[in-house]
């Protein structure tokens, strides 16, 4: 397993941008598929973006076009852009990481790796 740290949330107003980072730690990160969980208060998390191992990205309907994942396997690093932000956006948004997709997208602590989590807020 990785180690996972993230930073870089935040208060933000409405249309607005946050790039969140995930500095992981460990062996054979480039193998793992990553992913950015959000969870808003008393719902359960969703996977809101995921890069794999290729390269290749997914994400979620509701911010297709307006976040943008990607990573630096030489920095161990996982970047989450985010832009034209909105109050539905706000949560709490977990860096995770595994090394099958079927175990990231169980989307609970225990399956892959997970970070501690960090603090979007987008309000007017």
């Amino acid at each position: 397993q990785v180690h996972l740290e993230e930073s870089g949330g935040g208060l933000v107003q409405p249309g607005g941008s946050l790039r969140l980072s995930c500095a992981a730690e460990g062996k054979r990160f480039s193998s793992y598929h990553m992913g950015w969980y959000r969870q808003a208060p008393e719902k359960q998390p969703e996977l809101v973006a995921t890069i794999f191992s290729n390269n290749s990205t997914n994400y979620r309907d509701s911010v297709k076009g307006r976040f943008t994942i990607s990573r630096d396997n030489a920095k161990k690093m996982v970047y989450l852009q985010m832009s034209s932000l909105k109050p539905e956006d706000t949560g709490v948004y977990y860096c995770t990481g595994a090394q099958t997709f079927a175990t990231l997208q169980v989307g609970q602590r225990g399956y892959g790796s997970w970070g501690q989590g960090t603090q979007v807020t987008v309000f007017s």
